[in-house]
């Protein structure tokens, strides 16, 4: 990819990043330090994005914030949709080379819900069908998403589900105890708690941060003859994840 350089819209965006990542408004002596630039060579630029409405002088203090125009132009289209078009050729390229389906799912209230799938070549396959929900807690893809939720999110996912209601102590430990294995390790896997001979691994696509999140997971079936490693199908799904992450203009977590 060739480096274009744009001067004009590489300050601006400067500015939107600067003010993004702020805590707090920010006064144009701030934005000039922060930016290592003079306040004479931000000001017209930050004129032009307040007259755009990017940013918002505030009245009493005068300080610079972001508006809600970014968000509401990134709201313009369904985020599941954008989630679908960036991953539809990454996950054909990676079944074809792993001979394993794959499918991307996220949390509708206490379930997982299954957004697309991805067939293997092969004649002896697992498919899952795109639409379905299935309980979060009981799939890898479901913990994996439950183990990056904010806290406050998790907390009412769990008040919410039947099963962690119903479980007794040790039960309820041990869940909280994988989750926390999961956000350390990167990544979830476990033998599948609907079929017999099937292994899950999942990883996340998108970023918690900005609270846009999937699951890519594949299930991988075991058959006579199988040589394929662990480790690589793993690399092979992380680097599937980073691009459809990548496709959707999202800075990985």
């Amino acid at each position: 990819m060739k480096d274009f350089k744009v001067p004009a819209l590489a300050k601006g965006l400067d500015i939107l990043e600067a003010l993004s990542a702020s805590s707090k408004p920010m006064s144009l002596t701030e934005l000039s330090r922060a930016l290592d630039r003079s306040t004479s060579e931000l000001y017209r630029m930050i004129g032009f994005l307040e007259t755009r409405g990017y940013i918002v002088k505030e009245p009493h203090s005068g300080n610079y914030r972001l508006s809600l125009k970014l968000y509401e132009l990134a709201h313009t289209h369904s985020p599941v949709d954008q989630l679908i078009r960036a991953a539809t050729i990454p996950m054909r390229e990676l079944s074809a080379e792993v001979k394993e389906s794959c499918h991307l799912s996220v949390l509708r209230s206490t379930d997982l819900l299954v957004l697309r799938q991805e067939e293997s070549p092969l004649q002896y396959r697992l498919s899952v069908e795109v639409g379905g929900r299935f309980d979060a807690v009981r799939t890898a893809s479901g913990r994996l998403l439950l183990a990056y939720l904010p806290e406050a999110e998790r907390e009412w996912f769990l008040r919410k589900h039947p099963g962690y209601q119903e479980a007794d102590e040790a039960g309820r430990k041990a869940l909280l105890d994988k989750l926390e294995e999961i956000r350390k390790q990167g990544y979830s896997h476990a033998e599948s708690e609907y079929h017999i001979g099937v292994t899950d691994y999942a990883v996340l696509v998108g970023n918690p941060r900005i609270g846009l999140t999937a699951a890519l997971a594949v299930p991988c079936l075991r058959t006579a003859g199988h040589k394929g490693s662990d480790e690589a199908l793993l690399a092979r799904l992380k680097a599937c994840a980073a691009e459809i992450t990548g496709a959707l203009g999202i800075t990985p977590p």
